[in-house]
């Protein structure tokens, strides 16, 4: 089984600019297009940058949510700042978060590769904890050896 920690996190904030999924959950294909799509735009268009610019610290969220029983997608940042642009602001609980650490070559392949391993391998197999909704974020932390590393940050509750 992948590497993976039980952290308990304060309560956070993170400003988001987001896109509803329009896959259907169980289309992986589909749903990491529509991923890559997206931070394309952002990435393009400067949104990401004005994220960035009012950001607390260096970290990059990209942060999944059901929101009124839509899959929503966001780009986002921790701050306290408001952006016109941003669509939500995500309110993350204090408590236990299931953290599984990892690296790859690009943010969106970090993105993809955290979030299989956590609900494909980790919360599957680790039996004290449950993941029971919320927003979860795959959190881009920094480069390293030509590698983007950071973490994948996942509320759960004891069972």
């Amino acid at each position: 089984m992948a590497n993976y920690t039980l952290e308990e996190k304060d309560s956070f904030t993170v400003l988001g600019i987001g896109t509803e999924l329009q896959s259907d959950y169980t289309d992986h294909a589909g749903i990491n297009k529509e991923k890559a799509a997206f931070w394309d735009a952002v990435k393009q268009d400067g949104r990401l940058d004005a994220l960035k610019a009012v950001a607390a610290n260096d970290y990059i969220f990209a942060v999944n949510e059901a929101v009124n029983n839509k899959m929503m997608y966001y780009a986002g940042v921790m701050t306290d700042a408001s952006l016109p642009e941003a669509t939500r602001v995500i309110q993350f609980p204090k408590g236990e978060y299931l953290v599984v650490q990892g690296e790859a070559k690009t943010s969106d392949e970090l993105s993809l590769m955290l979030t299989g391993i956590a609900f494909g391998q980790v919360l599957p197999e680790v039996g004290n904890v449950a993941y029971v909704g919320g927003p979860n974020a795959a959190v881009e932390m920094g480069q390293r050896n030509g590698l983007v590393f950071g973490e994948m940050w996942i509320p759960v509750v004891r069972k």
